[in-house]
């Protein structure tokens, strides 16, 4: 039923549609999930929003699994091994994300009273019972859009747009992509508001048509496709590393001439948290549960840099050097340059030292350079230079 007041008719047609295709959906989930109906709980409705809100404002509601309780059929099976055979449709990071949430419990129907599990490979005894008391399915892993005034302007700049690509130039801090459908404040909820064709664009669900990422503390270009011709026409050129992107990057100490820095990059091992290193380091290698030590997967990467300025900050000599790359491996730019003795101003994952009351660190996506995937037009499209690199 549309929503009083929303007088456009295309928006109620595809109300219209997205309810027909549901109902669908429905019909073959009771056909298929017949079987055990008896011990799983139905799917109930949350909030969520529109993929046309931006448009109408209208609430959507996406499909859990909720106030579910499953019946053990077996001894020794594993705690999630149980929920995936229940629940074909979840996913293990959506059973692991439930567990701890504490969404899972054991059911005790003597004392009334539910133990929450702890553990995803808790061995089960045959007879007992698990409550669900929520489980997100895979049709739910999605980005949730944004709620944007109707009439706001878009809080990040777009610096181009047409019936393929839209592009844009993320401020520093903001990530690009959420890493689960729960997760907001990220560019591609903010697009998936405002532009909402592009939800359902791309191989990669939480990338929304996205069509690479940059950190989260890089500014700079993001480009993302509006449709799945142009998404595959776009990752094609990505894939043959036909797309040249160029950075500008602020570092630390004089350089006087540029190069090309040509090696292979792994990731560290020996940290919790995301950082490259080189393939030759030490720390590449790993041991594997026999004892035996083995190299994680080298990535080729290949970062052409040049000096276009100096400037100083008190004391300290830098340099602001325009960056080309083609290849697209994660931390590619800050991790050889770091290697390299040009650490990137603020990037102290990388060695650099620490600046006072500045987001990010100073690595800028300023332009990128391919052929159109509608025309194969050669096409380059740019961002505007950031405060730091105006020298």
């Amino acid at each position: 039923m549309v929503r009083q007041g929303c007088k456009r008719p295309f928006c109620r047609n595809r109300r219209r549609n997205y309810l027909r295709r549901r109902l669908d959906f429905f019909r073959l989930y009771r056909r298929h999930r017949r079987g055990h109906r008896s011990s799983v709980g139905v799917k109930q409705k949350v909030g969520g929003h529109c993929p046309c809100f931006s448009l109408c404002d209208r609430p959507l509601r996406l499909t859990l699994i909720r106030n579910a309780d499953i019946e053990v059929a077996e001894d020794g099976v594993r705690l999630d091994l149980a929920l995936l055979r229940a629940f074909p449709d979840t996913t293990r990071a959506f059973v692991r994300d439930a567990i701890e949430r504490g969404y899972v419990s054991f059911a005790n129907e003597r004392s009334g009273l539910d133990t929450p599990v702890t553990a995803k490979g808790s061995k089960l005894r045959a007879g007992s019972r698990i409550r669900v008391r929520e489980l997100l399915e895979k049709s739910d892993n999605l980005v949730l859009a944004e709620k944007l005034p109707a009439n706001a302007p878009f809080p990040v700049p777009v610096c181009f747009q047409d019936d393929s690509l839209l592009a844009f130039d993320k401020p520093a801090g903001m990530p690009v992509q959420p890493l689960s459908c729960r997760e907001s404040g990220t560019l591609m909820n903010l697009v998936c508001a405002r532009f909402p064709e592009c939800a359902s664009v791309g191989d990669e669900p939480l990338m929304a048509g996205a069509l690479h990422r940059i950190d989260a503390g890089t500014s700079g270009l993001v480009i993302v496709a509006r449709s799945t011709d142009a998404f595959s026409e776009m990752r094609r050129q990505f894939s043959e590393q036909t797309v040249r992107k160029t950075y500008l990057a602020l570092v630390e100490g004089p350089v006087a001439v540029g190069g090309t820095l040509e090696n292979y990059l792994v990731h560290d091992p020996t940290v919790p948290y995301c950082r490259m290193i080189d393939a030759s380091d030490r720390r590449a290698l790993s041991v594997e549960a026999g004892g035996r030590a083995c190299r994680r997967r080298a990535m080729h990467a290949v970062t052409k840099y040049s000096p276009i300025a100096h400037t100083t900050a008190g004391c300290e000599e830098r340099t602001l050097l325009e960056v080309t790359i083609f290849t697209g491996v994660t931390h590619q730019i800050r991790a050889q340059l770091a290697n390299a003795g040009m650490h990137i101003v603020n990037d102290r994952l990388y060695g650099a030292f620490a600046v006072e009351n500045q987001v990010g660190h100073c690595l800028h996506a300023l332009s990128a350079a391919f052929r159109h995937p509608s025309s194969g037009v050669p096409t380059e499209i740019r961002t505007q230079e950031p405060p730091w690199a105006r020298i």
